[in-house]
């Protein structure tokens, strides 16, 4: 796979920047189209001319969390099997559950700390890289 087309959506800018600026860092092939909540990434993933390898969404936003935001993609036929990675900054046992139940392909906490949260980044688009079910 050349490039791995992700829409990243996070109510806060600078949440945004910092996952750009770490992809920039470990010099990551990729392309990010970026929403501010979960209306905007509804309208991006229904945009036919879009195509997406993942989804990665913060948990907590106005408008249409990430929660939300993922029962209504498995629901629709053709955005089902778009594997959706929830990063938040909440740590309760519960939301990592109700995200599970849902079908999320993945979950991590962001840390404070650029370091591990470049970590935590990396890991995961070093793994969706390299699954074959997204290499067609």
């Amino acid at each position: 796979m050349k490039s791995l087309s992700i829409l990243l959506i996070d109510d806060d800018a600078i949440e945004r920047i910092k996952f750009k600026q770490v992809c920039k860092k470990i010099k990551f092939n990729c392309s990010i189209i970026e929403a501010k909540n979960g209306n905007e990434a509804l309208e991006c993933l229904n945009n036919e001319q879009n195509s997406f390898h993942i989804v990665i969404s913060d948990l907590q936003m106005p408008k249409m969390n990430g929660l939300e935001l993922l029962k209504k993609i498995r629901y629709i036929e053709r955005l089902k099997n778009i594997p959706m990675i929830i990063m938040s900054n909440s740590q309760e046992d519960h939301h990592l559950k109700e995200c599970y139940k849902y079908g999320i392909s993945g979950y991590f906490t962001k840390p404070s700390n650029f370091t591990e949260y470049t970590k935590k980044v990396k890991a995961v688009l070093k793994y969706w890289k390299s699954n074959e079910l997204l290499s067609n």
